[in-house]
């Protein structure tokens, strides 16, 4: 990968709609050597899909939650179990394992606090959780899903 791959990504990343020849003209490479790069991309994983944004107010989903999670259970059957149940609701938009005093952090997507309550308590009823810490954000100030490419090329 090279400072060109990096144009091209970061191309696709603004905007995943554009043709192989707009990526060129923008990256200045000719039509064909670009659509070889992206291919290669594509085929080493680096660019795994390509999403549309949706507009989450238009779609009655404004709200963002935090759901910090305590456990007292620490083993491996347990977590595939609150994976497992977790992964099944369309709701949560991300979930990470985590150090530190929460276990696990889930943002949750839900159009209003009445329908958070519902999603909670399907699940706390869906598996054993010790402990569930929920925030709403108030203000979503910055919010994307480029990845800072800067870090790609082991410059130091």
């Amino acid at each position: 990968m090279d400072k060109i791959d990096l144009k091209i990504l970061d191309c696709i990343q603004e905007n995943a709609d554009l043709s192989a020849s707009q990526i060129a003209e923008q990256v200045e490479l000719s039509t064909t050597p670009c659509w070889r790069r992206i291919k290669k991309l594509e085929a080493d994983q680096v660019i795994q899909s390509r999403v549309g944004l949706l507009n989450r107010d238009k779609l009655n989903l404004g709200i963002d939650v935090f759901v910090a999670i305590r456990t007292d259970q620490h083993n491996a059957a347990w977590l595939e179990e609150f994976a497992a149940a977790v992964i099944k609701f369309p709701e949560v938009v991300e979930f990470y394992r985590m150090s530190g005093q929460m276990d696990y952090l889930m943002r949750v997507v839900v159009p209003d606090i009445d329908e958070f309550d519902k999603f909670y308590k399907r699940l706390i009823s869906a598996v054993d959780i010790h402990d569930v810490s929920s925030s709403f954000a108030m203000e979503r100030i910055k919010y994307t899903t480029a990845l800072p490419l800067q870090y790609a090329l082991n410059d130091k």
